[in-house]
């Protein structure tokens, strides 16, 4: 299975940076923050916000790999206090900023809308990024995309299905050929 470390390791290596949280889920340990109480409502959205991003194709998508469950694991375990706050002030924010571009709650939207919809998001995301202070939290769906990525890459799916696994590795072996469109390697 893809060692946690490498994982994380792997996501803030996408990401461009660091992942919230991260520190605290490589300790072992929690926070200290107060768990949130996530409804299956607020794991369903989320599923679908991270579907949204890594959708089902000739590979399995995000809710597959079950990532709206482990958000909510990450988010409570991991988070401290303020992260939390934001990250379920970005839930409402995300569904109100839907709702005010297609006259759609994100839940009601189509495939297609929620695509076109993350896409602007993403793009605003990546623009406030660059101008943020250190003080300022990270964007609202920095954070959801980053935990997207981290859950699906790091589960049983995202390493066996899409990354190149082996349970157990043989020799080591420094030089392998890489062929355009190979899948990269899980650890």
């Amino acid at each position: 299975m893809i060692n946690r470390r490498e994982a994380l390791s792997r996501v803030a290596l996408i990401m461009g940076g660091t992942v919230l949280g991260a520190e605290a889920f490589l300790a072992g340990c929690t926070t200290g923050a107060p768990g949130l109480n996530f409804s299956k409502s607020d794991i369903a959205f989320l599923n679908e916000i991270a579907e949204t991003i890594m959708p089902a194709t000739n590979t399995p998508g995000a809710k597959e790999a079950k990532v709206g469950e482990f958000m909510t694991v990450i988010v409570n375990d991991c988070y401290e206090a303020k992260d939390q706050t934001a990250f379920m002030e970005g839930l409402k924010k995300l569904n109100e900023a839907c709702t005010k571009a297609i006259n759609k709650s994100f839940m009601e939207a189509t495939s297609a809308e929620r695509n076109t919809f993350l896409t602007a998001l993403d793009k605003e995301a990546a623009a406030f990024q660059k101008t943020k202070k250190p003080t300022e939290q990270k964007h609202y769906f920095t954070m959801f995309k980053e935990l997207t990525l981290w859950g699906f890459f790091s589960s049983e799916v995202g390493a066996t299905k899409v990354l190149r696994y082996i349970a157990v590795p043989g020799k080591y072996e420094g030089s392998i050929p890489y062929k355009k469109g190979d899948k990269a390697w899980a650890t």
